[in-house]
């Protein structure tokens, strides 16, 4: 898997992202670029960058992060920032019909996209997801 390095939260981390996605081996390389572009035109406000050493997606704060450590597929990993807050304590409940989310914890949850098809059928859930997500992260 690619690395590069962090980028202070205020940068626009894309060129940091180009980088690491022109440089990833993963079997599922193509899927990880139509991730990071359907999350990027989920909200005008969203910004990328490198947290974790994978590609982050933020608004004012990391939101979501790419799970690329699966031989097959590509997960996206949701979450309320490295930071604990009352969210981690209580929960949050996001409307998911098509049961896309995988509950991790009361505040991070995945989806994973097997393929490319899974991820064209699905862009349009996953993007109304994540604008729910973010009007949740106060």
């Amino acid at each position: 898997m690619a690395k590069a390095t962090a980028g202070k939260q205020g940068d626009d981390g894309s060129a940091e992202v180009d980088v690491f996605l022109d440089r990833l081996q993963h079997p599922a390389k193509d899927l990880a670029v139509q991730l990071r572009r359907g999350v990027l035109a989920a909200d005008a406000q969203i910004r990328e960058g490198i947290k974790w050493n994978v590609p982050s997606f933020r608004t004012s704060d990391y939101f979501a992060t790419m799970h690329l450590r699966a031989r097959q597929g590509v997960g996206l990993i949701l979450h309320f920032g490295a930071k604990k807050n009352a969210i981690a304590e209580h929960g949050v409940t996001i409307a998911d019909p098509a049961g896309l989310l995988q509950w991790l914890a009361r505040d991070r949850a995945m989806i994973v996209f097997a393929d490319l098809p899974q991820w064209e059928a699905q862009r349009g859930v996953l993007q109304v997801l994540l604008r729910e997500w973010i009007s949740k992260m106060g």
